[in-house]
């Protein structure tokens, strides 16, 4: 995997990147080549529209608590040097850096900004391709044609990951028993499951089947992190900022009438909406800082997906400073959906009762254009492939853990969350 380290501006690569509208080719996972390892096929879709990128015009891998810092200001010297020919001028064009990052400074799986030498993207009826490359020649744009159907993972079996279901419920019954003593008041505890297939397992199925199966998530792929998250980080775009938060969760049953009595259950919960109160207040004192103004409802809605209903709630603000994008989503990392309250006491428990790195499980993961506007998830329902055996992946499901939690409702909770995976993989 090549890298251009963040430093002096003479390692920084100067990008030539073009931009032109071309026809609506269709699914854009359909365009994603067989031929490209997982690592360099890039995806950011919801509802059809978003982006896909392939290829390796630039890349920087970072690690440690700096590694936010490092990849923000390898970014801005290549967007400032960068030669742009831009005839679409909307938030996606132009160079493109996906990125994804490790939920914790001290972990191995540190971070990554990877720019695609293609990016095709589509957004409200208009379908853009962006051609990138190092040289002063551009290469001859692809054509857009399909290629090779991906073909289902071979025979994937599951094993239990760093701890069974039995003691990570055991874990969740620890986790209560310190929220009862005053250690903390909420703390997201996560677990994963181990999959080995037969052969490598190609991201261009999984994102397919993701996307029909979860249309109104964000289904990504970043440097072999693949899945589907319902809860945007933050957007960035032309001055404005926007988040969605997710914190309590029932599974749904199937049954329509039944799940809208769960829903309207939910929705009353003081255990949820008290992990929910948590999760917000994060976000918006973490955003506060970079608006002039916000709106954070005062109750939150109930998302509907097909394998659960989460309480939701969106928080829109004003931009008031020059903040980026990834610079807005360090600063909301980790939020209290994925970490819990107070944050630096409750990442301790974690590290104590998980026994595992999560490497770059619920972490932010999406991308940015140039001018720093862009789109930023936290990677939930996802998995990510070994990089040195892709017919191996490691899948990840995290719950919130209140003083009201009970350890058996939480593990069906996780099962619950672990099916869009593991419906994706045959498992």
């Amino acid at each position: 995997m090549t890298s251009e380290p963040a430093g002096p501006p003479s390692t920084v690569p100067v990008l030539v990147a073009r931009t032109s509208p071309v026809p609506d080719p269709g699914r854009l996972t359909q365009l994603l080549p067989d031929h490209l390892p997982a690592g360099d096929l890039m995806s950011w879709l919801r509802e059809g529209d978003g982006l896909v990128g392939w290829g390796r015009a630039a890349s920087i891998e970072t690690k440690g608590p700096d590694r936010f810092e490092e990849a923000s200001a390898w970014w801005r010297e290549v967007a400032s040097r960068a030669v742009v020919r831009d005839g679409v001028r909307r938030p996606g064009t132009g160079p493109v850096a996906f990125g994804s990052f490790s939920f914790r400074g001290a972990s191995e799986a540190g971070a990554t900004l990877v720019v695609p030498s293609v990016i095709v993207g589509r957004r409200d009826g208009v379908t853009w391709m962006t051609t990138v490359s190092t040289g002063d020649n551009l290469p001859q744009p692809p054509d857009l044609a399909p290629a090779l159907a991906p073909e289902a993972p071979l025979n994937p079996v599951l094993t239990e990951g760093a701890l069974t279901g039995a003691q990570w419920a055991d874990a969740v019954h620890d986790a209560v028993g310190q929220i009862q003593r005053g250690r903390v008041d909420k703390v997201v505890l996560a677990r994963d499951i181990e999959v080995v297939a037969d052969q490598p397992v190609d991201v261009r199925w999984l994102l397919e089947r993701l996307a029909s199966s979860y249309a109104n998530t964000w289904t990504f792929s970043v440097d072999g992190l693949v899945g589907a998250t319902p809860e945007l980080l933050v957007r960035r775009e032309k001055g404005l900022v926007h988040s969605r938060i997710l914190a309590g969760t029932i599974r749904r049953t199937g049954d329509d009438e039944h799940d809208l009595a769960l829903a309207a259950g939910l929705a009353r919960s003081s255990k949820d909406l008290e992990e929910h109160e948590y999760a917000v207040r994060s976000v918006a004192e973490a955003l506060s800082p970079h608006c002039q103004s916000m709106n954070v409802p005062e109750a939150p809605f109930v998302l509907h997906l097909p394998n659960v209903m989460h309480l939701a709630t969106d928080v829109a603000g004003v931009l008031g400073d020059e903040a980026s994008s990834l610079t807005l989503a360090q600063s909301l990392h980790p939020s209290a959906a994925v970490c819990g309250t107070p944050t630096a006491e409750a990442a301790e428990l974690i590290v104590e009762l998980e026994q595992m790195d999560r490497a770059r499980y619920a972490g932010p993961v999406g991308w940015m254009d140039s001018k720093g506007d862009g789109e930023w998830g936290i990677a939930l329902r996802c998995g990510q492939l070994d990089n040195e055996n892709p017919s191996r992946m490691r899948i990840f499901a995290g719950c919130g853990i209140v003083a009201g939690s009970d350890p058996q409702a939480e593990l069906a909770e996780s099962e619950a969350k672990l099916l869009p995976m593991r419906h994706a993989l045959g498992s």
